[in-house]
């Protein structure tokens, strides 16, 4: 049989476009739902794919609503990418999704984080042991930089709800109005359980209405009994009347001073995070009370930090060039309560790099106090050019150093 010439398959092509696109539309259209599934569970096995909460999709033999079978631009065969995919199912959800304090999980649209696509053994597609789920993310990691501390699979005393591994019965599992997403305000989502006739019983000796309860206890568990923290403020030891003044209740920074004055002297620098002096900005940071961490720190040193900095952490995190591994919290490079210089910074943009580059005496552009900076008139320093918070440039410079970084200057050249 003779090859066909180029004149007769240009001739064709029409022909074969229609019976290309005739195969794949009513040929796939004519499977059913059923044959379709059995086609897919030739290659994949079927147990995966059956539990007591079935997606409609699966149940319904329609894989082909989330995947596409023969190729696609996103891993998995998938239509769309991540959570995109689910919010062509679930658009009224995802709008109710972006109001108040959003899980990252969301942020990220990583639905699959907390949900099988399939099948699972518990409602809304989540695993049965929807703790351990939670603690794949939450648990005691120390490279966790949640705000949420983390948690311990174990405590001597644990909290009912954490023991039986019902974090929805405190937590919201999307979005929250309200901090640690949480369905209730703190106190009163307490005293949904504990009544307050109850309360008032366990807290004789202490004055005025009962609230603040998490600033003594850990709402998951603790090593001492009734859930008190960890590690108890010496002042709380003693009793109330040591700090609070019997009139307002209230506590001062200057109260705080009276015993802490190292620090409270680091608070009255130029750059501080003493932010307000009608209250008490000790306890955006520190637990008056009782608290889980060191120094009374309300979670770990970085995820305090992410209470407020979290825009500036994200930026560290998703950035193509950072700081090595042995910068491990903030305060490596900055004070926690107040400096001098910019940033809070341990020194100057020289100093504070010294403090870990020593070996780095040789520059190969001049800096110090004899460099101005012809745009500012400040001392250039290694910050001038270099951002240790993260750049998309080698060496952490931030601009491009072949060319663009150097012109913002010598603008001559």
């Amino acid at each position: 049989m003779q090859p066909l010439s180029s004149r007769e398959v240009i001739r064709m092509r029409p022909s074969l476009l229609l019976l290309i696109v005739g195969c794949l539309f009513f040929g796939c259209a004519g499977l059913s739902a059923a044959a379709e599934q059995d086609s897919c569970f030739t290659c994949h096995e079927k147990g995966l794919f059956q539990d007591q909460v079935v997606h409609e999709p699966v149940k319904s033999g329609k894989c082909s609503i989330c995947h596409n079978p023969h190729a696609a631009r996103y891993k998995g065969l998938l239509r769309f990418e991540k959570g995109k995919l689910c919010y062509t199912c679930h658009q009224e959800k995802a709008e109710s999704f972006t109001k108040g304090i959003v899980h990252e999980p969301i942020n990220l649209h990583e639905c699959t984080a907390c949900h099988e696509p399939h099948a699972a053994s518990g409602k809304g597609l989540v695993a049965r042991d929807l703790k351990a789920r939670c603690l794949a993310c939450h648990g005691p990691r120390e490279e966790n930089d949640k705000i949420i501390p983390g948690l311990a699979e174990k405590y001597k005393h644990t909290h009912q709800p954490y023991l039986e591994g019902e974090c929805g019965a405190c937590h919201q599992p999307h979005n929250s109005v309200r901090p640690m997403l949480l369905v209730q305000a703190p106190d009163e989502l307490c005293g949904s359980c504990h009544a307050e006739g109850e309360l008032q019983a366990k807290h004789t000796g202490y004055p005025g209405t009962l609230r603040g309860c998490l600033t003594c206890h850990n709402p998951h568990g603790s090593d001492r009994p009734a859930l008190i923290r960890n590690v108890l403020h010496e002042p709380y030891e003693q009793g109330c009347d040591s700090c609070h003044e019997q009139s307002s209740g209230r506590v001062s920074v200057e109260k705080c001073g009276e015993c802490h004055a190292e620090a409270f002297g680091e608070m009255l620098a130029s750059h501080t995070h003493l932010t307000r002096r009608d209250g008490n900005a000790c306890v955006n940071c520190h637990s008056p009370h009782a608290g889980d961490e060191q120094r009374l720190l309300r979670a770990r040193q970085k995820q305090v930090c992410a209470a407020c900095h979290r825009e500036s952490i994200n930026k560290y995190k998703n950035s193509a060039f950072k700081h090595g591994k042995n910068i491990d919290n903030c305060v490596d490079c900055h004070h926690q309560h107040g400096g001098n210089d910019m940033a809070m910074l341990k020194g100057n943009g020289l100093e504070v790099c010294a403090l870990c580059h020593e070996n780095q005496g040789k520059f190969t552009h001049p800096v110090g106090p004899e460099v101005p900076d012809p745009r500012t008139g400040r001392m250039i320093t290694c910050i001038t050019c270099h951002n240790p918070m993260g750049t998309d440039y080698p060496y952490n410079l931030i601009l491009d150093g072949k060319q663009q970084l150097c012109v913002q200057c010598h603008k001559e050249y």
